[in-house]
């Protein structure tokens, strides 16, 4: 039911506001999704919450489930649906997103999709649904958008005279491989589009699929005109299948950055986000394996908590790590100034502190020892073709 708050816009105040009404009923993860909730974008104007109103039969022992009267659901007698994901038109007119971040090095990107099935709960564009009137929780990765027309609109940007090449990363935001990629393929029709116009690009994904489309990268990587980063974040499945339910398993993202390399394409492995004490005991391990199945570069970004995920992730360590929630936390602070985040250039990816100087520490020593660079975009723009208005490539 929906209720009005002190502070409707922060998600933060409206969790204070009722998060010891003994009325709620408890969020409950959902297998194969990363959020627990559902909750309320910023700019929503009440704040919704399951609410028992008596109508519902609780056992009288709650530790004794009954089939008979739970049917194998919560404590309330109540099976939660099981979320299905949907797909809508995204109307964008444009599918290049421009930015002008000294902390990535690029300076422009497409994301075929909005909203991401992986599921990752610590995924920084969760918050961009709620410019959509939708949740970052459960909403941004079971109600997703994607550009049908997007390598038209590719193939327009690219054609304007105006218009000067430089590299192109696909998946900054969301993932660019996520299931959906396997129907609509709308990634390999925007790869085809820039193979066509020898259009340097990279690719960022956590999915084992992108190795579908290695007869496209590898020969434009010969050219120095393509390159992929595989994200890497935990080798304990237990853990990965938790942080991100629906990405690809760590062995399978190192088989993929093995095939990817044995095409001759370069790889880079993100380790991303580092979060300390959860899987920052994994740094050297996670440096060796992407080292030992062929990535030349390795990467890495800590922990970023920006507006409603820092709820959602809380909300997901209570219900999935809830001996290690404060420890998390009060490392995350360590990492930010005493703050859950700071959004500032420069510190948002490293953090400050002596718990980020020491991640990074360790991880220039574990790059040194197995002779990897950091990651860079040096791709080829000098064969740039560019098309036609009806399609065509340009003679000239």
């Amino acid at each position: 039911m929906p209720s009005p708050l002190a502070n409707p816009k922060s998600p933060r105040t409206a969790n204070a506001a009722t998060a010891q009404d003994e009325s709620l009923l408890p969020a409950r993860a959902q297998k194969g999704r990363g959020a627990v909730s559902n909750t309320n974008g910023r700019f929503e104007k009440f704040s919704h919450h399951a609410w028992d109103d008596g109508w519902l039969v609780q056992p009288e022992n709650n530790n004794a489930r009954n089939p008979d009267i739970d049917g194998g659901g919560d404590d309330y007698g109540i099976d939660a649906p099981r979320l299905k994901t949907t797909l809508g038109i995204d109307g964008a007119r444009s599918v290049i997103t421009r930015n002008q971040s000294p902390d990535v090095p690029f300076d422009r990107s497409i994301n075929p999709y909005r909203g991401c099935e992986h599921g990752c709960i610590y995924c920084f564009a969760r918050p961009t649904h709620a410019y959509l009137g939708l949740s970052p929780g459960l909403d941004f990765e079971t109600k997703l958008f994607w550009k049908p027309n997007a390598p038209a609109l590719l193939r327009k940007q690219l054609a304007a005279k105006a218009y000067m090449p430089a590299p192109i990363v696909i998946g900054t935001a969301t993932d660019p491989y996520q299931p959906v990629e396997r129907d609509k393929k709308l990634t390999r029709k925007l790869i085809e589009v820039l193979v066509d116009c020898r259009h340097p690009f990279s690719i960022i994904t956590k999915s084992a699929l992108v190795c579908r489309d290695i007869d496209l990268i590898a020969p434009m990587a010969r050219q120095n005109r393509a390159s992929v980063a595989v994200s890497v974040t935990s080798l304990d499945h237990r853990l990965s299948n938790l942080l991100e339910p629906r990405a690809s398993a760590p062995h399978r993202r190192l088989d993929a950055i093995r095939k990817l390399a044995d095409a001759g394409i370069p790889v880079t492995a993100l380790c991303a986000p580092i979060i300390p004490g959860l899987n920052d005991s994994e740094i050297e391990n996670l440096v060796a394996a992407c080292k030992q199945a062929g990535a030349q570069s390795v990467g890495h970004i800590v922990l970023r908590l920006p507006l409603e995920i820092a709820d959602l992730f809380d909300e997901w360590l209570q219900n999935h790590y809830p001996d290690r929630r404060d420890k998390v936390m009060s490392l995350v602070r360590q990492m930010r100034d005493g703050k859950v985040y700071d959004a500032s250039f420069g510190n948002r990816m490293r953090g400050t502190g002596p718990i980020a100087d020491l991640i990074a520490k360790r991880f220039d020593l574990a790059r040194r020892k197995h002779n990897l660079t950091g990651r860079t975009i040096n791709l080829d723009s000098s064969g740039f073709m560019r098309p036609g208005v009806d399609g065509q490539l340009s003679l000239f």
